[in-house]
C-alpha cells in the first residue's frame, strides 16, 4: 500500500496505484538501460563447519566445504539491474591483482552488461571475505584502498562514462566511499549527465553532499540523512525536515531515505510520499540498499513515474531482505509479490529462483534431493517414486521437462498436459517442495547449477545408467533408485486410457 501518513505535512494523499500499472511497470523494466559508475567490490563467502577449538589458540577452526564469489558495491547493483532484464553500462575501477580479475570476469559474465573496468596498477581491489560457518557470520575480512583513483585514471573514466550517456536512460553513481567517485568526479558525472538530458540517481556516502550537488534523485538511508544534515531522525517530523534541508541545501530533484522496518519516504517536489515496509521476514539487510537504487533507476529509465518506481523499489526491497546474503530480485519475483500465491504455486520456480532458494537450504544445513522427468500424467508410480525421494532428503526439488523437451523425446503427440498444467500437479504434492522447468533434453545443467546432496530416478535405470549421477558423485552426492510400482507409468496410463 503507498501512504502518505504517518509521515506529517503530506501535502494531498496519493491514491492507491492500481495492480495492473504496477504489473505492466514491472515489464517495462526489460526496456531500461542505465549507467553505473561506482565503486566495484569482489564479495567473498566462505562456507564450513566447525567440529573443534584449534589447539594453537582458542579460536574455531572452520573446515572450508564451499567458496562462493560474486560482484559487490556498485557491482551488486549491476547484478539486480540485469536480473531485472535491464541493459547496463559498467564504469569502475579494480587493482592489478586476483580480485580485480575475478571480478571483471564475474562482471563480464552478467547478462545485458557493457563493462568498463579500468585497472590502477598497484591498487587492491576492494575484497569482502565472509566466513561461514553452520549458517552462522564468524569473521569478515576486508582488503581495501580508501585512496581516490589516479588522477590520469579518473580524466579517463569521466570520458568513457560522458560517452556512454548517450546509450542509456539514467544514470546511477553508487558511492560506497572507496575512491572512485572521489574529488569532483560525481560533480563532473552529473554535469555530463545533465548536458546530455538524462536523470542522475545517486546512494551517496559520507557527509559532503555538495558534490552530488542537483543530482535527480539521492536515496540516503536514515543515519545517512542525520550524518549529511547533523539533524536528528528520531521521529517522522524529524526526518521530514532533514529532507527537505537536505533536498534544498543542494538542489536535489527528490530525495528517498531508506528506514529499514519503517519502510521508506519519497520527498518530491513539494510532495511527501510513504512506503511502509514490505518484508515478511527479514533474513539478512545486507544489498538492499542496492536492489532499491537499481529498482529505482531501471523504473525512471523505462519512463515510469518517480512514486510508482519507489513503490516497486519498495517491494523490491521485501523481497531482498527475505533472502540470505548478498542477492537479487527478478522480474518474475516482483510480479509474484503483486499477486502473491498462497498455495501450491509458489514452489513453482525459475531456474534462478530456485538455485537461491536451494542455496538457502543449505545454508539452513539441509540435504538437498533431486529427481527429475516428464511426469505427463501423474499417476501412482509418479506419487510412490516422489515420496521414495522425499524420504531421503530434507527439501526435494522436482525438475520438469518443458513442453518442447517432451515433445522431442516423446513425440509429436506428447505431451498431453503443459508444462504450467504438469508444474501445478506436481507442487500441490507435499513431497515436492521445489518445482523447476528445464528446456533441454536432459537435466545435465540443472544438476551442475543446483549440486544435490541426493539425485533419484526409478529402479528401472542402473546407477551408471542415470544422468547427471558421475557429476553428483564426483562432489561427494548420493545417486538413489527408487522401487518401481509394476505397472505404473505414462506410457501404460495412455494405453489404457485410449482401450
Amino acid at each position: 500500500m503507498t501512504m502518505t501518513g504517518p509521515v506529517p505535512d503530506a501535502d494531498r494523499p496519493l491514491p492507491e496505484i492500481p495492480v495492473a500499472e504496477l504489473a505492466e511497470g514491472i515489464r517495462a523494466l526489460r526496456r531500461a538501460s542505465v549507467l553505473v559508475v561506482g565503486d566495484a567490490m569482489l564479495d567473498r563467502y566462505v562456507y564450513g563447519s566447525v567440529r573443534r577449538i584449534s589447539p594453537e589458540a582458542p579460536v574455531p577452526v572452520l573446515a572450508v566445504e564451499r567458496e562462493v564469489a560474486m560482484p559487490g558495491g556498485a557491482g551488486n547493483v549491476v547484478r539486480n539491474l540485469t536480473a531485472l532484464g535491464a541493459a547496463v553500462a559498467f564504469v569502475s575501477v579494480v587493482g592489478d591483482d586476483q580480485a580485480g580479475s575475478d571480478l571483471t570476469g564475474l562482471i563480464g559474465g552478467q547478462p545485458n552488461v557493457e563493462p568498463w573496468l579500468l585497472v590502477q596498477g598497484g591498487r587492491a581491489t576492494t575484497t569482502k571475505t565472509r566466513f561461514i560457518a553452520n549458517g552462522q557470520h564468524m569473521l569478515r575480512a576486508d582488503h581495501e584502498v580508501l585512496q581516490a583513483i589516479h588522477p590520469r585514471l579518473a580524466e579517463r573514466m569521466i570520458k568513457i562514462a560522458g560517452d556512454a550517456v548517450a546509450a542509456t536512460a539514467v544514470v546511477v553513481l553508487s558511492d560506497y566511499g572507496k575512491g572512485v567517485l572521489d574529488g569532483a568526479t560525481a560533480h563532473l558525472l552529473i554535469e555530463a549527465a545533465h548536458a546530455a538530458g538524462r536523470r542522475v540517481v545517486v546512494d551517496p556516502k559520507g557527509r559532503d553532499y555538495a558534490r552530488y550537488a542537483g543530482a535527480d534523485l539521492i536515496t540516503p538511508n536514515r543515519a545517512e540523512l542525520s550524518v549529511a544534515t547533523s539533524m536528528p531522525v528520531d521521529t517522522e517530523a524529524d526526518i521530514l525536515a532533514a529532507m527537505r534541508a537536505l533536498k534544498a541545501a543542494h538542489g536535489f530533484g527528490a530525495v528517498l531515505v531508506t528506514r529499514s522496518e519503517d519502510g521508506m519516504t519519497l520527498l518530491e517536489g513539494d510532495v511527501v510520499h510513504h512506503f511502509p515496509a514490505e518484508a515478511e521476514e527479514v533474513h539478512d539487510v545486507s544489498g538492499a540498499g542496492d536492489t532499491v537504487v537499481s529498482t529505482l533507476s531501471a523504473a525512471m529509465a523505462a519512463g515510469l513515474p518517480l512514486p510508482v518506481a519507489a513503490r516497486l523499489a519498495n517491494i523490491a526491497a521485501g523481497i531482498v531482505v527475505g533472502k540470505v546474503g548478498t542477492a537479487v530480485v527478478r522480474e518474475e519475483e516482483l510480479a509474484e509479490a503483486l499477486t502473491p500465491e498462497r498455495g501450491a504455486l509458489r514452489k513453482v520456480m525459475s531456474r534462478a529462483a530456485a538455485a537461491e532458494q536451494v542455496e538457502r537450504w543449505r545454508r539452513r544445513g539441509w540435504r538437498i534431493g533431486f529427481t527429475n522427468g516428464c511426469f505427463d500424467l501423474l499417476h501412482p508410480g509418479h506419487v510412490h517414486l516422489l515420496e521414495q525421494a522425499r524420504s531421503w532428503c530434507d527439501r526435494l526439488v522436482v525438475g520438469l521437462n518443458s513442453d518442447a523437451s517432451v515433445k522431442r523425446l516423446k513425440g509429436p503427440s506428447r505431451p498431453i498436459q503443459s508444462e504450467a498444467a504438469r508444474a501445478a500437479v506436481l507442487a500441490s504434492l507435499a513431497t515436492a517442495d521445489c518445482v523447476t522447468v528445464f528446456d533441454e533434453d536432459t537435466p545435465v545443467e540443472l544438476i551442475k547449477l543446483l549440486k544435490p546432496d541426493v539425485l533419484v530416478k526409478g529402479a528401472d535405470y542402473t546407477v551408471a545408467q542415470v544422468v547427471g549421477g558421475d557429476i553428483v558423485q564426483d562432489y561427494g552426492g548420493e545417486v538413489r533408485l527408487a522401487q518401481l510400482l509394476p505397472g505404473n507409468s505414462t506410457t501404460a496410463t495412455v494405453a489404457r486410457m485410449k482401450g
